[in-house]
């Protein structure tokens, strides 16, 4: 009986030490927090993001403000909520992409400052989103909620696919974290009940249902093999950059449904 209390309380550590290391969002002092392990949870707190995305989507809504607004302050809301964590591992990875020499790449993304190309990125992934929303006028608080969820499940992807360039770095850890497939199941099963979710409230949208799921598998997938394509690895700024480039392209091709 001891046993559930417990293990209660170590996913409740374990997730607050999640939501402190990938957002901004204010928490009480916590003892006991282990930060070697969120990466386990990274599709969990995405989830939480889209779902406080949503329900500020919603609110505005009823406040009447127009669609194009309300989606240029979602995104922005989603970059502030997060620091900009990922959005800077996208503009530090275009920057490392465009150099000519496979051999500065790296030297080049652990530059903090930020490059033309990295600019253009952020431009890029902004504009792709806000678009998106415009386009996207039913079901818009789910598929945040399952933008945000896939982009940090093709995170997990990339860590437990493909090695890591550093021998030291702010993602070195989670390597560590995800070292096998079963460790994206959890995360995996959650995204097929949001899915699953949408199925069950509108039982006429079957076909988005598996468009979500479809394509927010299949762009995870790729968009983290095309960063290892290109660099013959990942490093913590191309995780940033497949949650970002997940989340835009997935909702870019929601618009068709």
């Amino acid at each position: 009986m001891t046993k559930l209390p417990s293990l209660g309380k170590k996913l409740l550590l374990n997730l607050a030490a999640s939501v402190i290391f990938y957002t901004v969002i204010p928490l009480p002092k916590l003892n006991g927090l282990e930060f070697g392990g969120v990466a386990r949870l990274a599709p969990l707190v995405g989830l939480l993001i889209g779902g406080i995305l949503g329900l500020f989507d919603i609110g505005m809504s009823y406040l009447g403000i127009p669609i194009l607004t309300r989606s240029a302050l979602v995104v922005s809301l989603g970059i502030g909520i997060t620091g900009g964590l990922h959005l800077d591992g996208a503009m530090d990875t275009a920057d490392g992409l465009a150099v000519g020499d496979p051999e500065r790449r790296l030297e080049v993304m652990a530059d903090s400052a930020t490059g033309a190309f990295g600019a253009m990125a952020a431009i890029a992934l902004v504009l792709l989103k806000t678009t998106a929303l415009t386009e996207i006028e039913a079901n818009r608080w789910l598929i945040l909620i399952a933008a945000c969820g896939w982009g940090r499940w093709g995170q997990q992807l990339a860590i437990a696919c493909y090695p890591y360039l550093k021998p030291t770095g702010k993602g070195a850890f989670h390597k560590q974290a995800i070292q096998s497939y079963k460790d994206l199941l959890p995360g995996l099963l959650l995204l097929l009940g949001v899915s699953g979710l949408l199925f069950l409230l509108h039982r006429q949208q079957i076909i988005l249902a598996l468009a979500m799921v479809i394509a927010g598998s299949a762009i995870a997938t790729v968009t983290g093999a095309w960063f290892n394509y290109k660099l013959g690895g990942h490093t913590g700024d191309t995780y940033g950059a497949v949650v970002e480039w997940t989340e835009a392209l997935f909702l870019c091709v929601l618009t068709a449904f």
